[in-house]
């Protein structure tokens, strides 16, 4: 059979080959250049100095700090520089009050921020839209704001120069219940909710079965984060605490006073606060970041 009606042979040689698709079908990996090195090292180097100069300035005098221009290597005078600000103000009382203070901050946002983002995100009850839009708007109200009645409140209760006084106001943040919130509301299925409760469990058992090990990694985050703020806090320590029972901002404030501040004292005094947190940094660190992996991988 020849002409229009002869029957193609699809498996022929005679028919064109289809094309390839080009290699761009494949994705590549891209790989980092140079620029990309440099800007990370850039970054890296301005992250890291202001630690660096802290070191540099807390193993100098205060006037070679002054000098023109200022060393760049560290120097020989650290414990000197300790031995003068533990001088001054007890540095121990305050690492551990601060220790104190901003781990049970830490712990206590954690777990109320995690009732209540819960709560917020799976269950229904009446008004959660309400109560969740007036919890986002405390947000917007400055601290300052209610510094005065709290203060009346503390004094009322006789804890002035307490640490309770600078722990309790600051258990529950609207910001952890938003963040625990947005991350239940994507990170949770219905399905498990429910595969609990249609077996018998009660509210509370399918919150520390299944809810708790899969916020795990926001809960992580959020605990350092909260850690950070509380260790760093000035404003509302240093009204309802005295040079007496210090945090770690409040004996940082009474350091290296004089006509002349001596900044090597002040910078030795801050270089041994910061030491804690960045070893809370340095062993947490890691399995914050590979809980946050391991919470952003979905099976």
């Amino acid at each position: 059979m020849t002409g229009p009606d002869r029957p193609q042979d699809v498996r022929g040689a005679g028919t064109a080959s289809p094309r390839r698709r080009p290699w761009r079908s494949r994705p590549r990996r891209g790989r980092a250049g140079p620029l990309t090195y440099l800007v990370l090292i850039g970054l890296t180097v301005v992250s890291v100095f202001p630690l660096y100069w802290t070191l540099i300035a807390a193993t100098r005098s205060n006037a070679e700090i002054n000098s023109v221009p200022p060393p760049m290597v560290p120097g020989p005078n650290l414990l000197k520089n300790i031995d003068l600000a533990y001088d001054e103000i007890d540095l121990t009382k305050a690492i551990v009050n601060s220790l104190i203070v901003s781990g049970t901050i830490a712990v206590g946002t954690v777990m109320f921020c995690t009732l209540a983002g819960f709560a917020f995100a799976k269950l229904r009850f009446r008004f959660r839209s309400v109560l969740f839009g007036l919890t986002i708007g405390t947000m917007m109200i400055p601290p300052s704001l209610g510094a005065i009645p709290l203060y009346m409140m503390m004094v009322e209760l006789g804890w002035i120069d307490h640490l309770q006084a600078v722990v309790l106001p600051t258990l529950v943040s609207a910001f952890g219940v938003f963040f625990m919130r947005q991350y239940l509301v994507e990170a949770l299925p219905n399905e498990l909710l429910e595969a609990g409760w249609v077996d018998g469990a009660s509210t509370f058992r399918v919150f520390r079965s299944v809810v708790l090990p899969i916020a795990r990694p926001a809960m992580a985050v959020l605990g350092m984060l909260v850690f950070l703020q509380a260790w760093n806090d000035f404003f509302w320590p240093i009204l309802a605490l005295t040079a007496n029972n210090p945090t770690v901002q409040v004996a940082l404030n009474n350091l290296g006073q004089g006509y002349v501040p001596d900044r090597s004292v002040i910078m030795a005094g801050t270089f041994l606060t910061t030491v804690p947190v960045i070893a809370v940094f340095a062993l947490l660190g890691r399995q914050i970041v590979g809980g946050i992996m391991q919470g952003a991988v979905k099976g």
